[in-house]
């Protein structure tokens, strides 16, 4: 299994602004974002994040899609909320898209650690539907595990995996040794979806 190395995270997150200028060319983002905006709109995953860390959620959302799931970032989704006037319609909007996500994934980096919103994110996902994990992002990886900031340990932890046919896939770290397919995790499902280490 393997975590998200933040050099692999941060090249994804390149070619997608290289491919599609998404830092560049903001103005047609927006037209884009405009045109395929509904409130009605549900995700997989509610990605909670610092915004200091833009370019490597760039990347995690990219690497995600690439997999085959929705992804919901505010500043890219919701381009309308102003990041400068955080007011209780901002935080309402948000509860509406979490409410409208299959599962959250926690980004935890550095910047994470001063982030205001993302504790509340957590908070209220968590109580909401219990589909909570973390996301690592990590410098390298030498045994692939995670260990974070204490409330974190509270909850698994997503790593991808290639199969024999060499696709990647997403799973999510119950235990030392117990990994469940993404898919099945966040619908509840059997254990025949449960991969073992060791």
């Amino acid at each position: 299994m393997a975590l998200f190395v933040e050099a692999n995270v941060r090249q994804r997150g390149l070619r997608e602004v290289q491919r599609s200028g998404v830092f560049k060319k903001a103005e047609r983002l927006v037209v884009e974002a405009m045109e395929s905006y509904s409130s009605e709109k549900s995700y997989d995953i509610f990605l909670s994040h610092s915004f200091r860390d833009a370019e490597l959620i760039l990347g995690i959302k990219c690497i995600l899609e690439d997999l085959g799931y929705s992804v919901y970032v505010d500043w890219i989704d919701d381009l309308q909320l102003d990041r400068t006037k955080v007011t209780p319609a901002t935080a309402d909007k948000l509860r509406r898209r979490m409410g409208s996500s299959k599962s959250l994934f926690y980004v935890t980096t550095g910047n994470a650690v001063s982030s205001k919103w993302m504790p509340w994110e957590c908070g209220y996902f968590d109580g909401l539907n219990e589909k909570v994990a973390i996301v690592p992002v990590v410098e390298s990886s030498q045994d692939n595990v995670f260990r974070g900031q204490e409330y974190l340990g509270l909850y698994p932890y997503v790593v991808k995996q290639q199969n024999k046919r060499k696709e990647e896939r997403l799973w999510v770290r119950l235990n030392e040794c117990k990994y469940l397919a993404y898919n099945a995790w966040v619908l509840g499902s059997s254990a025949s979806w449960v991969w073992k280490d060791g």
